[in-house]
């Protein structure tokens, strides 16, 4: 899966665990992340580290609900490449980085 395919996959988890918010929400969610944390929704692939502490900073301890539906989403869009969602000791950050490496190991294959 080129890179490319991965970011796009990536955001739409993103935009999909957003929309549990509802659709306004989610809009101002992506408003809040660009006007106080700098933060585009283009760039949150390239830079979850800030998505998700900005997520953190936005909703406090109800991040890490919306972290793991986003983590859920991901999951489901890469069938399974990614590593169990049955642990809990993962942050979205990790689990980001460790399904990228794992789809990345896989086309090397």
């Amino acid at each position: 899966m080129p890179k490319r395919d991965f970011k796009r996959i990536l955001l739409e988890a993103v935009d999909e665990g957003l929309s549990s918010l509802g659709e306004s929400s989610k809009v101002a969610v992506y408003f809040h992340l660009q006007k106080n944390f700098n933060v585009r929704k283009e760039e949150i692939p390239c830079n979850v580290e800030a998505f998700a502490e900005a997520m953190e900073k936005i909703f406090g301890q109800g991040a890490s609900f919306l972290e793991i539906l986003i983590m859920k989403r991901l999951h489901e869009k890469v069938k399974g490449v990614s590593r169990s969602m049955d642990s809990d000791d993962f942050t979205l950050t990790e689990y980001v980085a460790s399904t990228r490496r794992s789809l990345l190991q896989k086309n090397d294959v």
